[in-house]
């Protein structure tokens, strides 16, 4: 992430709220602030649909899934889910092993995703299959179609509110 603050024309309290906007925190913008957001209130889960997907499955199921997985598990299920539900491991693997924000070597992409299935056991509907199904022989990852359109509308909620989302593991090296 990228962030300029200018230090010529923006006041300090703008140069505060952008930060605080770019570590996903929501500031209280100042009143003088030309260009503050409106104060309407922000989407949440709640906005989203629960009715049954599959499987028992709802919108507000699959964001609870997508909030709480690791940031390293919710960016791979998040490129599965931008392929339209189905990838080769050998496509996952190359696309993470130099990722600029979530790189994941590709010995480890396997382990990742471990924590797709512990927290689907732990939110998923009771009797669910697996939410993201490996093909060992056709060496393939696959999400059912139908669950598809409520990732995105999950993954496009997380944008919107990465507040939610479960944060950053602290970093060994700092």
């Amino acid at each position: 992430m990228r962030l300029t603050i200018d230090t010529e024309t923006d006041t300090y309290e703008q140069a505060i709220a952008a930060v605080q906007a770019a570590y996903g925190l929501r500031p209280g913008v100042p009143a003088v602030w030309p260009d503050a957001p409106p104060a309407e209130p922000r989407p949440g889960p709640q906005d989203l649909a629960d009715d049954a997907l599959a499987d028992g499955w709802t919108d507000q199921l699959l964001f609870q899934l997508v909030a709480a997985l690791m940031p390293g598990a919710r960016a791979v299920l998040r490129r599965i889910t931008e392929l339209g539900g189905t990838a080769s491991y050998d496509d996952v693997q190359q696309h993470f092993a130099h990722h600029p924000t979530h790189p994941i070597p590709v010995s480890r992409i396997g382990g990742t995703l471990t924590s797709v299935r512990a927290v689907q056991r732990h939110l998923g509907p009771d009797g669910a299959g697996p939410l993201l199904q490996r093909d060992e022989r056709a060496r393939r990852y696959r999400i059912d179609d139908v669950l598809i359109a409520g990732l995105r509308r999950a993954f496009a909620l997380a944008d919107v509110r990465p507040d939610l989302l479960r944060g950053e593991p602290a970093r060994p090296d700092a």
